[in-house]
């Protein structure tokens, strides 16, 4: 897997669920098919009017979930800003031209009610439930530091194989400390709750 097939799944499953928090600090959840991909941004389009554009004007943050029918997960994490103005109109004809359904939506001149966001940094995690054991990494889309995740077992492990017999997805490697292989991680925490001397912590 790398960051380009993790965009070619997104597009292929072609409707997206794009969360951001409101005013208040709500969550608020939209699906978006109104997006165009370039190997190294997302381009979507949305209305000014709505609560959605106001929130990502406010702020940018989003946060993007696509899952296949493979149970695969692509969540992308980042900051979503405002085409330039004398880009506005190149991304929206992109969009509208690969996304016919939207000239029934806004038609003619309607249209120009929209406005274009661009993602070009972003941390990307690719999840697949449907191996054994599951497989997840994580990509970065421009200039950002990836957050680690999960957990790791520390220097005060005493081999003792509990975290092991205890672990679902059988991630746990013996070694000095014990090993949990990040890639087939659930972050479940399991090993963390029944480990007798607490020598897992969270990463």
């Amino acid at each position: 897997m790398d960051l380009a097939t993790c965009f070619k799944k997104m597009k292929l499953v072609e409707v997206l669920a794009f969360a951001t928090v409101d005013s208040d600090g709500a969550p608020q959840i939209r699906n978006i098919s109104a997006i165009h991909y370039e190997p190294d941004a997302l381009y979507f389009f949305t209305a000014r009017g709505k609560n959605f554009c106001k929130e990502l004007m406010e702020d940018g943050s989003v946060q993007i979930l696509c899952y296949t029918k493979y149970k695969e997960m692509i969540r992308l994490s980042g900051k979503a800003y405002v085409v330039a103005e004398n880009e506005q109109i190149k991304w929206r004809d992109k969009i509208f031209e690969e996304q016919p359904y939207l000239a029934n939506v806004y038609p003619g001149d309607t249209r120009n009610i929209g406005i274009i966001f661009c993602i070009d940094n972003a941390e990307i995690e690719y999840f697949n439930l449907g191996v054994n054991p599951i497989f997840r990494e994580t990509y970065t889309l421009g200039d950002v530091t990836i957050k680690e995740k999960g957990y790791r077992i520390t220097d005060s492990c005493i081999s003792c194989e509990i975290c092991k017999k205890n672990c679902p997805q059988r991630c746990i490697d013996e070694g000095t400390p014990y090993i949990i292989r990040q890639n087939n991680c659930l972050h479940c925490g399991n090993c963390y709750e029944n480990c007798p001397v607490k020598a897992i912590e969270r990463r």
